[in-house]
C-alpha cells in the first residue's frame, strides 16, 4: 500500500506535544509525571513513524498511547502502596499552580477521583471534543463500554461535585 503522507517527526511534536501533555496532566494531576509521559509517548511514536498512515491516524495513535501511558503510571503507583492523589495534594497542592480557578481547581481534584476508564473517557469527550465512536477508537474499547463509561462518570461527578462543591458556593 503507497502512502503519499511521510510524517516529519519534528513537525509532529510541535502540532501534538501540547494535546499529549495535557492529556497526561489531566489523566494524572502531576506535572512531572505528564512530562514523562509524553516523553515517552514520543519516543515511541520515533519508532513507529513509519506505520502512521494519515495525520488522523497519527492524532488518534498519539491520543490511545497516552491515555494508556498514563493509565499504566497510575496503576503503578498504586501497586506500590502509593495514593498518588493524597501525595499530589500534600506535596504539590491542587491543579490551581497552574492557573486555575480555585472552581476549576476542585473540579479537577474531583476529576481526579474518578476511576481510569471513566476518567479518560470524560477528557477524550469534553478536553478532545471527541465523539463516543472516536473515543472507543481511541482507546479500542466497544462503544457500548465508551457510552457507559461517559453515563457512570458524568453520574459520579455530579454526585461528588454536589457533596464537595456546595462549600465553594457558599463561599468557603
Amino acid at each position: 500500500m503507497a502512502r503519499d503522507w511521510q510524517p516529519e517527526f519534528e513537525q509532529l511534536i510541535d502540532e501534538h506535544q501540547s494535546m499529549v501533555f495535557s492529556l497526561a496532566l489531566r489523566m494524572t494531576g502531576d506535572r512531572g509525571l505528564a512530562e514523562e509521559i509524553a516523553q515517552d509517548v514520543f519516543l515511541e511514536l520515533d519508532k513507529h513513524l513509519g506505520r502512521m498512515e494519515s495525520p488522523l491516524h497519527c492524532c488518534f495513535w498519539l491520543r490511545r498511547v497516552t491515555v494508556n501511558r498514563a493509565a499504566d503510571a497510575l496503576r503503578r503507583r498504586r501497586v506500590r502502596g502509593v495514593d498518588l492523589w493524597v501525595e499530589l495534594n500534600e506535596n504539590h497542592g491542587a491543579p490551581e499552580q497552574e492557573g486555575n480557578s480555585p472552581l476549576a481547581a476542585r473540579l479537577e481534584r474531583l476529576m481526579a477521583t474518578l476511576p481510569g476508564p471513566q476518567r479518560a473517557a470524560l477528557i477524550l469527550r469534553y478536553q478532545e471534543d471527541l465523539t463516543p465512536e472516536e473515543i472507543a477508537q481511541t482507546l479500542d474499547a466497544p462503544l457500548a463500554t465508551v457510552k457507559s463509561n461517559l453515563q457512570r462518570g458524568l453520574k459520579l461527578l455530579r454526585a461528588k461535585a454536589e457533596n464537595h462543591l456546595k462549600e465553594f458556593m457558599r463561599g468557603t
